[in-house]
């Protein structure tokens, strides 16, 4: 039907409906003959509902045009009322200026008298402090010759206080000779307190005195001691402590008989009777504060392990249980003991130290056993010692390590530790190579992770980064200070966070330092595993199992793994602004090719500025040096090509700059040399860089020099640029194909056709590659090298990437390289061709033959 038989019937649908709706409001008004009566009367009430309707509709035109009439004025009103308000608050700032400079010429004055009475005030603060100082100086004199100490403290505390608020003066010749009369009245009373201090506690009066001082004198002439200086304060402490125990040294001489081991509870003995007596005496001489019985108990302890020592080594003889028991064992057979013959006549390896091995001892522990139980005591030192030495090489850190001067780039102090557990280990295997030398393994544990935390990671040198608070909050005032002044604030505010983008760098002491940590923790790991065998032989076979450094080997790995990482960080920083500076070159308005570009140049002066130092510290340590050139390589690369991806070749016409093309494909060379010479970069020894790292280096700079031609190579025809992208490309992915197609500024509707013909000649490639083995019912093969006719070749190298979204890898080779099965990543039922039109669903069951290849070989 046409549309303009569609109208008619439409209107004729209409025009019968309001005839049926008129028909029924007229039966409605009348139902019947009889209601005709008054149709007069409802013609004449209709017509008066008519008019109603009419003046209302009326009335409803009329209010809109007083509406806008209405909006009109009220606009005009608001416009004189802003107007006169605008006029309102320039009047009042104008009265708030001229109320402002009122207020300054009114305060100007009072600020002059302000700085007048400071001035003032200070002047006679001074004057006053003159006067107490020269007024001081006088009766201090007096003092010191009436030894009057308690009266003294008090003006010594004032004048040596007004005494430092005069040190500003000192240039002023009075001030100075005053300044030098309060020291040198300070030089006296240390001098006197000091000469009555040993008068008094003197065993016989010297004669020339005339009388010795009270306790309470004595007591009032500490109090002034703690005012001087704190040397003078800790050499008459020095004198005091050992002029209290001159007597114990007597008594307990190396020569005196109750000086032996078995009379050591009377030194103890002696002590506490002295403390007693001693706060009975003295206690009220001494502040509180100078904790003289602890110093003093301090000393005890100290001169009694020396001499212990002293007598311990002259008489070891006395002490020696092995020697004995070696002894006995020469003398007897041990029959009694249960020893076998072999027993008997078994020899030993000679412990650390000897010259010849030893007959094994049948009495060994026959009266050394019983120091067994108590050799916790022995560990318990040992770790104590190691926790003061740990503290030592702690602060030995944290000095600036000076490289050329100690010719070694290992820590001094892992070589000391070590030391230290060799001796231990000794002198434990002496006494016991069982659970205490057990004891011992975990003590040397518990230190090898302190030593690698606190010493090694906490002098590694740290970058601190930079905070935005400063500046967003100084941006942020400029902001509300003036809002007139918005642009210029904007601009302050971008500077700033600019100024916060600076790449840090370590500093070359910081680069040193870092290497060293590195050598040391190859020291330190290189030893472990020495202090680790050493162990297991000593100790006896029951504890050998237990004893295992491993996490303390995998600390130093992570440690060296870190300042690697450290050093590649920081050269990679050096790279970062050449990088930047390359994505902001006009690629695509380059007319004309020179040498190598500046941001080459100077990627190649980091180069010579940094590695260096690093190879040079890391002479030593070579292989980790070739570790940190391959991370390196393998982070700095990857970002280059990131950058290069960022360049743009196209002109505005949507044609290829050869020119720009051709510079970027040098500067890419470029690139690649220099950092196959990075090894050897700044050596006079030209040395080969590692097999290894240059089969990376060439490969990764490669493929960024197939992007270039690949970018150099016409869209036109779609056909052979796809063929020329797989050919130079052949493992491309689907994300990177696209990012080439940015580069050469190809429209978002053009790239899907071309992706999409990427991907079926790159599946097509795949497929030609993979349904050879299912067609010969070979489908669990695990050959790793089959060529196919076409040229390509089967061969599931080792790291292809899997299929996964748009990351896919694509892989098609020609006859002279290998395509990995794992770069088959299309959905198998998406392809498209002269199976798919088959009636008869062949090409299905191929589908199914090939998914079900794909899952065994891939799973």
């Amino acid at each position: 039907m046409s549309e303009a038989g569609v109208a008619v019937e439409t209107e004729a649908t209409t025009e019968k409906m309001v005839a049926n709706n008129k028909i029924h409001f007229s039966k409605e008004l009348f139902p019947n003959e009889q209601s005709l009566v008054g149709i007069d009367e409802t013609i004449q009430k209709m017509q008066c509902e008519v008019s109603l309707i009419d003046d209302n509709i009326r009335s409803v035109v009329r209010g809109q045009t007083n509406t806008g009439q209405d909006g009109q004025l009220a606009l005009c009103e608001a416009q004189k009322v802003i107007s006169s308000l605008f006029s309102h608050i320039i009047d009042v700032k104008t009265r708030a200026e001229r109320t402002e400079e009122m207020v300054k010429e009114i305060t100007r004055d009072i600020k002059q008298l302000d700085c007048a009475k400071r001035n003032l005030t200070s002047a006679i603060t001074t004057l006053n402090h003159l006067h107490m100082l020269v007024g001081g100086i006088e009766s201090l004199n007096q003092l010191i010759e009436r030894r009057s100490y308690g009266e003294i403290l008090n003006p010594l505390q004032a004048i040596t206080e007004v005494n430092q608020h005069f040190q500003q003066f000192s240039d002023i010749e009075e001030i100075k000779n005053l300044s030098q009369s309060v020291d040198k009245i300070q030089v006296t009373l240390a001098q006197q307190i000091t000469e009555d201090f040993k008068e008094a506690f003197a065993s016989k009066p010297s004669g020339q005195k005339q009388y010795r001082l009270g306790l309470n004198q004595l007591g009032d002439a500490c109090k002034v001691m703690s005012v001087l200086d704190p040397k003078v304060k800790k050499e008459l402490l020095k004198w005091f402590i050992a002029q209290q125990l001159e007597e114990y040294m007597h008594l307990f001489h190396e020569n005196q008989d109750i000086a032996w081991l078995d009379k050591i509870d009377k030194r103890y003995a002696w002590l506490k009777r002295h403390l007693l007596d001693f706060e009975d005496k003295y206690g009220p001489v001494f502040p509180l504060d100078w904790e003289v019985s602890e110093r003093i108990t301090v000393e005890f302890c100290r001169q009694t392990r020396e001499q212990l020592s002293q007598i311990m080594a002259k008489r070891s003889n006395e002490i020696d249980t092995q020697a004995f028991e070696q002894l006995l064992s020469k003398r007897f057979t041990g029959v009694t003991l249960g020893a076998t013959p072999a027993e008997q006549t078994r020899v030993l390896v000679p412990p650390s130290g000897a010259d010849a091995p030893v007959a094994i001892s049948v009495f060994h522990d026959q009266i050394g056993q019983c120091f067994k139980s108590h050799l916790d005591i022995y560990i318990r030192s040992i770790d104590r010692n190691l926790s003061e030495l740990m503290d030592k090489f702690v602060e030995m850190s944290r000095e600036p390590y000076k490289f050329a001067e100690a010719k070694t780039t290992v820590y001094p102090s892992s070589g000391d530790l070590f030391v230290f557990y060799k001796k231990c280990m000794v002198q434990c295997n002496q006494l016991s190579n069982e659970q205490p030398m057990y004891d011992l393994a975990l003590v040397f544990k518990k230190y090898l992770r302190e030593y690698a935390a606190k010493v090694l990671e906490g002098s590694t040198p740290k970058l601190v980064p930079t905070t935005t608070s400063s500046s967003i909050g100084k941006s942020v005032s400029l902001l509300t200070r003036d809002m007139q002044n918005l642009s210029s604030a904007a601009g302050q505010v971008f500077h700033n966070f600019l100024k916060e983008g600076d790449t840090q760098r370590f500093t070359r002491d910081d680069l040193v330092r870092i290497c060293c940590v590195l050598t040391t923790g190859e020291y330190c790991l290189e030893t472990v595993q020495q202090l680790e065998d050493k162990l297991k032989e000593k100790v006896t076979a029951g504890y050998v199992a237990k004893i295992d450094m491993s996490e303390e080997k995998d600390v130093f790995h992570r440690i060296i793994s870190n300042c690697i990482q450290l050093l590649v960080q920081d050269l990679e920083a050096g790279c970062e602004t050449s990088l930047q500076a390359m994505a902001k070159v006009q690629w695509q308005h380059i007319n004309n090719v020179g040498d190598q570009s500046a941001f080459i140049n100077s990627i190649c002066s980091n180069f010579k500025q940094t590695v260096p130092t690093i190879r040079d510290t890391l002479a030593s340590s070579r292989k980790y040096f070739t570790q940190f050139c391959h991370r390196f390589v393998a982070a700095f690369i990857p970002k280059f090509i990131n950058v290069l991806y960022r360049c743009k070749l196209t002109l505005s016409d949507g044609s290829n700059n050869v020119l720009g093309c051709e510079q970027l494909l040098l500067d890419t060379h470029s690139l690649k040399t220099a950092l196959l010479e990075l090894p050897s970069v700044g050596s006079s020894v030209n040395r080969k860089a590692p097999t290894s790292y240059t089969k990376v280096v060439v490969k990764d700079m490669t493929r960024a020099e197939m992007i270039i031609k690949v970018v150099m190579t016409p869209v036109q025809p779609p056909a052979h640029f796809t063929q020329q992208v797989l050919k130079l490309l052949p493992d491309i992915t689907i994300a990177e194909y696209q990012k080439i197609l940015d580069m050469k500024a190809v429209k978002r509707v053009d790239q899907l056709q071309l992706i999409d013909l990427f991907k079926h000649t790159a599946s097509a490639a795949a497929v030609s590659g993979l349904i050879e083995p299912a067609a010969s019912g070979d489908e669990d093969t695990q050959s790793t090298d089959h060529t196919h006719p076409g040229g390509i070749v089967d061969d599931a190298e080792p790291g292809a990437s899997s299929a996964t979204g748009d990351s896919t890898t694509i892989t098609t080779t020609t006859a002279s390289s290998a395509t990995p099965k794992r770069a088959f990543i299309f959905s198998v039922g998406s392809f498209t061709g002269s199976a798919d039109k088959n009636a008869d669903g062949s090409s299905q069951t191929g589908i199914r033959k090939l998914e079900s290849l794909l899952k065994k070989r891939f799973p």
